[in-house]
């Protein structure tokens, strides 16, 4: 298919105005660079023939997508930049999905893949911290005919704007996983070039991760940055119009924080409030409940020891209940290092 620029990305909450980018060649792909920095926006790539929706989904918030699929280990960080200045983007979703080690996607069932419809194994999504890097524990995928080995990854930031794209592996260092773990990876080496990848054939040079061996897992790690629309180091929200009628939540201060940590949040109408702490894998570690509270600024204060807590990155997740009926947002609390 041929490359397509997010210049339809429109509705940036807290963004700011959206700065004319200029156009640039990358390899064969047109696509676009801010005039104001060194980042270019990620080509659009299709979302494949097996996306499933982890919108309203918990079961897909989580770290480890591994489930019970066995293959090489793989921690993918990745880091999103604001293309506007190139700063960290935090507080949007990140959401993966590849096939297994056997090329097989989960959640389908077709002729040209034969998996489980019910499945959940090698999906996921994280929110992306302070720095804007959201991490992954999942598997080194295997390829399938007329496809190269590769990563589904959506980056969404509102509900009007979601920058979907894949990424890949240098050719050797992938092919070389393959054939030193034949007996898992049984297909053999991966006989797809990325000049000839339907997806990647009009260029690859913004898509490309990192693949480093870790010796602690006898893995890999896997690195790679992705420009988006937008401007980082501004908090962008993930709060729809809807939402953001009813209340707002702002971004924890201090931001690291050590141990104790404030919440900032604006009411529009008296509600019921509670506050939920979840871990990354997502599970929920806290709730703090604060009763029924009159509309204007409020705080509140969390104190992880108190909580019972290790200090850690978190999700908080702010529930708001009121005549209007139930609404949620939430944001990540970065650790300090």
């Amino acid at each position: 298919m041929n490359r397509k620029t997010f210049l339809k990305g429109l509705g940036l909450a807290g963004a700011g105005s959206l700065i004319p980018s200029q156009i640039i060649q990358a390899g064969n792909a047109r696509v676009a660079a801010s005039p104001l920095s060194d980042c270019v926006l990620i080509p659009s790539e299709t979302e494949g023939p097996f996306p499933l929706d982890l919108t309203e989904n918990s079961t897909f918030f989580r770290q480890d997508v591994r489930e019970d699929r066995t293959g090489v280990q793989l921690n993918l960080k990745m880091k999103i930049l604001g293309l506007e200045n190139c700063g960290p983007m935090e507080n949007v979703r990140v959401n993966i999905w590849h096939c297994d080690k056997d090329g097989v996607y989960s959640g389908y069932n077709t002729g040209n893949n034969p998996g489980d419809a019910n499945a959940t194994y090698l999906r996921g999504y994280q929110f992306t911290n302070a720095d804007g890097e959201a991490e992954f524990v999942t598997i080194f995928p295997g390829w399938y005919s007329g496809r190269i080995c590769h990563i589904h990854f959506q980056v969404y930031v509102s509900a009007t704007y979601a920058a979907i794209s894949q990424l890949t592996f240098d050719i050797e260092t992938k092919n070389a996983i393959y054939t030193a773990n034949s007996s898992l990876y049984t297909k053999g080496a991966d006989p797809t070039s990325l000049n000839n990848d339907n997806i990647f054939s009009d260029g690859y040079q913004y898509q490309l991760a990192t693949l480093t061996p870790n010796s602690t897992t006898g893995g890999y790690d896997a690195y790679m940055e992705v420009s988006v629309q937008g401007v980082g180091t501004m908090g962008i929200s993930n709060l729809e119009k809807e939402t953001a009628k009813n209340f707002t939540l702002s971004q924890n201060y201090p931001n690291p924080y050590t141990d104790e940590t404030t919440i900032p949040f604006n009411l529009t109408y008296p509600s019921e409030v509670s506050l939920e702490i979840w871990d990354l894998s997502g599970k929920r570690v806290a709730t703090i409940n604060q009763g029924r509270q009159m509309q204007g600024e409020h705080d509140i204060k969390v104190n992880m020891s108190e909580l019972g807590l290790t200090t850690s990155t978190y999700v908080y997740q702010l529930q708001v209940i009121n005549q209007n009926g139930t609404w949620r947002s939430a944001k990540v609390m970065t650790a300090g290092k």
